[in-house]
């Protein structure tokens, strides 16, 4: 982390935007904890509690889960998170209620996020990207059918688990997504722009060109 000024990130971007890839990378050359929500939701999910259920069927609907229930879910994070950690915080907030929440949760907890990177990427990018991934049901590996296939098709190349096509990743639960992300998220760029912390992203070149961008972004000047 030496060369690294950015130390709490808040990431976001439409779905399939590549927020998931460039986190891991950060998580692996720098160090970062990475905190999806996405997971932690799907996480429930496979515990089949009520909530679980709850967010199951929102999920599958492809919409966006209500701000009490991330509220609960960040807040007992950060409750959780050393004063001094390099975090990333993965898809959350997605509204401006939740971005108020957030600020909140900053105050009460004393953890500032230093930097929102805003990743952009076209729609129709995005529909053909996510409509070609597949998720192992046994360890959540993801593949894409086009640009990184598991070995035998079907078939996790980590765990040989089975792959499937998660009901939200089908194009017109994308393209529902999609709708519901600009109407819903994308005025958090015009918040994070007013507070100083945003930082726009082309998320349309190749991932390593992305990074590069990231990195820079990120370290001490």
């Amino acid at each position: 982390m030496n060369n690294i000024c950015k130390k709490r990130i808040i990431l976001f971007g439409p779905p399939g935007s590549g927020k998931g890839t460039q986190a891991e990378l950060l998580k692996t050359r720098y160090g970062y904890l990475h905190y999806s929500t996405g997971e932690i939701l799907r996480e429930s999910v496979r515990k089949k509690s009520p909530l679980g259920d709850k967010v199951r069927d929102i999920l599958n609907r492809g919409d966006l889960v209500s701000d009490d229930i991330m509220k609960e879910i960040i807040a007992e994070k950060f409750a959780s998170i050393p004063p001094q950690e390099a975090f990333i915080l993965d898809g959350y907030p997605r509204t401006l209620p939740q971005a108020d929440d957030l600020a909140r949760i900053e105050e009460k907890t004393g953890i500032k996020m230093d930097i929102a990177l805003y990743i952009n990427v076209d729609d129709r990018a995005i529909i053909d990207r996510v409509s070609k991934r597949r998720m192992c049901r046994d360890c959540g590996c993801v593949y894409n059918t086009d640009t990184s296939p598991s070995k035998k098709e079907g078939i996790c190349d980590k765990c040989g688990g089975a792959l499937y096509q998660r009901d939200d990743d089908k194009k017109e639960a994308v393209t529902h997504r999609l709708e519901v992300y600009r109407e819903q998220t994308s005025p958090l760029i015009d918040f994070y722009s007013k507070r100083g912390l945003l930082k726009e992203i082309d998320g349309n070149e190749m991932i390593d060109s992305i990074f590069k961008v990231v990195e820079r972004t990120v370290s001490c000047p």
